[in-house]
């Protein structure tokens, strides 16, 4: 039976419902049940490992009760999980839940035969891991090769087990690919890394904590959690052996780190030191700012109209046709409207006249504005043609140009 911890965001459900193989799942708020299934090849019988996930506001942490009590404390284990999306919460996150939890389980009064049994395992755990495929294979890893006698067994150090709550402890760090996210854009360095692992180690060691760094999104590392949670739960046989070279797919059994191997992190720090404050080194970035252009919003199509009626009922009704000028000034029109243009729009318009007219500029009411204009446009298109130009020749060039009639001929 699980019990699942960590900070708003950090991936609590998704990882369940990775483990049980749903894409599609609903995330509840307070205390919420989950399961993923486990099946037994040897006996080919299958269960249902309960999943209970917290909420990660600590304003829910009274509803621990309803998961852990002392019926099932001994079948329990415990999943911190942690998002390394936001490192530089990492710390603070694992030390406030591991309080909540040490808290909880100081309340149920746990009788104290029992308690010294739980922490007797756990430590005994711890001691006797042996790496899968080593020499030491029947031999547990911390024990004294030197020694004859196979129940003595070195002693924890000094940083080691600080911390026993009896439970099986496993510290899942998630979303593992936003490493590259954070080397790119915060300009994280592989010592920055190295430093978070660090104190992460330190604290899982406090606890005798497991490590995984886990992606849900390059499904990455699931399988193995998988199997760790099955062989510490159940008592699977588990074969994997530590990982620790590839920086986003960390993974460290408990039992299987000390104070010696994250030392070897330290040796390549330069820009900072294995005693800097973690708070001091791994700073919340500034928030950025972006300027948001203002959002137009359109108006309700009602409104709009409401506004357009009620314009047009203030503007003045709209007379036809042009009023009449009546003063002998030729109408003005648009600016790009030429008199070319004008003349060959009047002459389709009207019929051709003979003769040359006068245009009377004291007539009044007869004819329009419009006809007054097309009288004299009409005037000059039926101009003599024998008109004397410059020089003594007829207007319109030569006396021999086709379609030229002289009025002397007729």
């Amino acid at each position: 039976m699980d019990r699942i911890y960590g900070e708003v965001g950090s991936g609590k459900t998704t990882l369940v419902a990775k483990l049980q193989g749903v894409e599609e799942y609903m995330k509840g708020r307070g205390l919420e049940y989950l399961y993923f299934n486990v099946h037994d090849d040897d006996i080919d019988d299958q269960s249902r490992c309960n999943a209970w996930v917290l909420d990660g506001d600590l304003y829910h942490k009274g509803l621990q009760k309803f998961a852990i009590s002392l019926e099932n404390l001994e079948d329990s284990l415990i999943l911190f999980v942690v998002d390394l999306s936001r490192p530089w919460l990492a710390l603070d996150s694992l030390q406030k839940w591991g309080s909540v939890v040490r808290d909880f389980v100081d309340k149920l009064r746990v009788p104290p035969e029992t308690m010294r049994e739980l922490e007797h395992r756990l430590t005994k755990q711890f001691q006797e891991y042996v790496e899968p495929g080593s020499d030491l294979d029947a031999v547990p890893q911390r024990r004294n090769p030197e020694s004859d006698e196979e129940s003595v067994l070195l002693p924890l150090g000094e940083n080691t087990l600080t911390h026993n709550l009896g439970l099986p402890i496993v510290v899942v760090c998630t979303k593992c690919d936003a490493i590259s996210t954070l080397e790119k854009e915060h300009d994280y360095k592989d010592e920055h890394l190295d430093f978070i692992q660090s104190h992460i180690r330190r604290f899982c060691l406090q606890y005798g904590a497991a490590l995984l760094y886990t992606s849900m999104k390059e499904n990455k590392n699931l399988d193995l959690l998988y199997k760790y949670l099955v062989h510490r739960l159940y008592g699977f046989p588990f074969n994997s052996p530590a990982q620790v070279v590839e920086k986003d797919s960390v993974f460290i059994p408990s039992g299987w780190d000390n104070e010696k191997k994250i030392a070897i992190l330290h040796e390549n720090f330069q820009m900072v030191k294995a005693e800097d404050s973690f708070e001091d080194v791994i700073v919340k970035p500034p928030v950025r700012k972006f300027v948001h252009e203002k959002e137009v919003q359109a108006e309700d199509d009602q409104v709009f109209l409401v506004k357009l009626q009620s314009l047009l009922s203030k503007q003045p009704p709209v007379t036809a046709g042009r009023p009449v000028d009546p003063t002998n000034r030729a109408p003005t029109g648009s600016p790009r409207t030429t008199n070319r243009s004008a003349a060959a729009n009047v002459a389709n318009v009207m019929p051709m006249q003979s003769g040359t007219k006068k245009i009377d500029p004291n007539m009044k009411g007869g004819q329009t504005s419009e006809g007054v204009l097309a009288n004299f446009f009409n005037s000059l298109l039926t101009k003599k043609a024998g008109s004397p130009g410059p020089g003594g020749q007829p207007a319109g060039g030569g006396s021999n140009t086709p379609g030229t009639v002289r009025k002397s001929d007729l």
